[in-house]
């Protein structure tokens, strides 16, 4: 039993879960409203479509990973493929509806995160197209935790959607060397962005109120831990691209998700968001030493 869920517990990555209820909280804070019940529809449904990716990234790669990574659940017999698409259609519905609970323009947002999910695991992820299309996934589920939580886009809330962006990109790239490694131009370049990226997120967005001095603090610390924690292992896989090392780079890329939610929300001046995303950090990087991000 213990051996099965630790078979699921890999194949649907959730170590990495912790990265996902972020969107929506700092899409709300980039609107600038307070969470509300809407905003749990948007994160638990945002959560199914992460977990229906991941299901489906396995049985789409299952051919693939039997030669690249015969431990990983499906090729090793852990899990059926059969069930893994299930799986993956299952969520898909599920995180569907609890959108549209949420209100018919959060529905749409949701439809189009699912219909990127699904396209970019059944068609675009070996192409060029593929890390754009992992980008505005996570684009797009900052969007919907903004559309949910206030009934529509909110213009502020696409300059922090176009930043969580950015950064999938980043990643996404360094992952397509993760088995073969020997890339330097990928990690380089997203070390430069990571730095940007910070170092963009650490200024305070325009606003017609002053902000209080903690939500200036918070930002700053924040935005200072995003770059740390995604540049240390990126500067490794440029001193040397081996697939260990790289593969440590897409982790920290990861990892780095959860403090770039937090700052995002503190440069909004939600500074409770930002304490609250901030705390899921351990948490998070203590599950990773158990169950692998990536």
């Amino acid at each position: 039993m213990k051996q099965g869920l630790r078979a699921w517990a890999e194949l649907l990555r959730v170590s990495a879960l912790f990265t996902v209820p972020g969107d929506a909280l700092a899409g709300a804070a980039s609107a600038g409203l307070r969470p509300n019940g809407r905003t749990v529809l948007a994160i638990g449904s945002s959560l199914c479509l992460y977990e229906a990716g991941m299901a489906l990234n396995d049985w789409a790669d299952r051919a693939e990973d039997a030669v690249e990574r015969p431990h990983r659940p499906i090729p090793s017999g852990r899990v059926k493929p059969a069930a893994a698409l299930v799986a993956a259609v299952g969520l898909t519905g599920a995180g569907l509806a609890l959108a549209h609970r949420a209100g018919r323009p959060a529905g749409l947002v949701a439809t189009a995160l699912a219909g990127t999910v699904w396209a970019y695991d059944l068609r675009l992820k070996h192409t060029a197209a593929g890390p754009a299309a992992m980008a505005a996934a996570r684009s797009l589920d900052l969007l919907l935790g903004a559309t949910a939580t206030g009934g529509t886009v909110a213009r502020p809330s696409l300059l922090p959607a176009a930043a969580l962006g950015a950064h999938t990109y980043a990643v996404t790239t360094v992952s397509r060397h993760e088995t073969q490694g020997g890339a330097v131009s990928a990690p380089l370049a997203a070390l430069a962005g990571a730095l940007a990226l910070g170092a963009l997120t650490a200024r305070p967005a325009p606003s017609p109120w002053t902000r209080p001095a903690p939500a200036d603090l918070a930002r700053a610390a924040l935005a200072a831990t995003y770059a740390a924690t995604a540049a240390k292992p990126l500067f490794h896989a440029v001193l040397n691209p081996s697939p260990p090392l790289t593969q440590r780079a897409v982790g920290g890329g990861i990892k780095a998700m959860i403090p770039l939610q937090a700052a995002l929300a503190a440069r909004a001046g939600s500074v409770r968001t930002a304490a609250a995303l901030a705390g899921l950090v351990p948490v998070a990087r203590t599950l990773a030493r158990k169950v692998s991000p990536t």
